[in-house]
């Protein structure tokens, strides 16, 4: 049977064994939340949800609200790519803890420290509530 590596652990497969990336493999998980109390927050505002550094790598994403976000769709990224993180989409779930993530987002290190926001598209978010952004990173 055959010894296969993945991507990110390719270099053991060398000899000497090299070593894998700890922002991909045995990193430290970094989390940052954020809680936003809804205001009736606008069609095209956005709310600064976290500031991770380079070097560090998207792992995922959750989103929990105390109340459903109706017709509002949201996204989070940052200003070059305003959904790189989470695609634009309605959050309807309520105090139900909602994963996402974007597969290429995943697969690279930050190379420059980033402001990351979401930005609210279609309707204004609801006028009372929680909502809470959990954002998860690897660092080495």
């Amino acid at each position: 049977m055959a010894v296969l590596y993945g991507a990110y652990t390719a270099p053991r497969s060398t000899t000497p064994q090299g070593q894998v990336d700890g922002s991909l493999q045995g990193g430290h998980v970094r989390l940052y939340r954020e809680k936003i109390t809804l205001t009736a927050q606008t069609v095209a505002d956005t709310v600064i949800v976290a500031l991770p550094s380079a070097g560090e790598t998207f792992i995922s994403g959750t989103l929990t609200s105390d109340v459903s976000l109706g017709a509002a769709q949201i996204s989070i990224g940052v200003a070059s790519s305003t959904a790189k993180y989470k695609a634009l989409a309605v959050h309807t779930a309520v105090d139900t803890p909602v994963s996402f993530a974007k597969a290429a987002s995943q697969s690279a290190k930050l190379t420059t420290d980033e402001i990351v926001f979401i930005t609210i598209a279609t309707a204004s978010l609801p006028a009372s509530g929680t909502l809470i952004v959990d954002l998860y990173f690897s660092q080495t």
